[in-house]
């Protein structure tokens, strides 16, 4: 098989991944209302989740801002593009929350 022919055969099954997602139905359903092999169906799920998960970044840069001395003034924390501001008093268990779920989409 070409590279060529392995890369339109990797966007049909992309494209068919795509429309069992956008379905709602089982696996098992769609596949027999499109006469595909389950297993098939399977595979290329599995394949596309795999490089999904190798293309996204393992650590996320944290910009913390210099402190400036002004006690009551909140402590910007960057996460990705998103700017969190931690004021005196704040829940650690919340914040820890909040940064690793911004890590994640980021």
């Amino acid at each position: 098989m070409t590279k060529a022919e392995l890369e339109e055969l990797r966007e049909l099954w992309r494209a068919r991944v795509a429309d069992f997602r956008a379905s709602g139905q089982t696996g098992a359903a769609w596949c027999a209302a499109h006469q595909i092999k389950e297993h098939q169906l399977w595979y290329w799920v599995g394949k596309f989740k795999a490089e999904q998960v190798e293309s996204q970044p393992r650590f996320v840069p944290i910009h913390v801002q210099e402190p400036t001395g002004e006690v009551d003034k909140p402590l910007s924390v960057r996460v990705g593009p998103a700017i969190i501001e931690v004021t005196p008093g704040y829940d650690t268990e919340l914040l820890r929350d909040v940064v690793r779920t911004l890590s994640g989409l980021c």
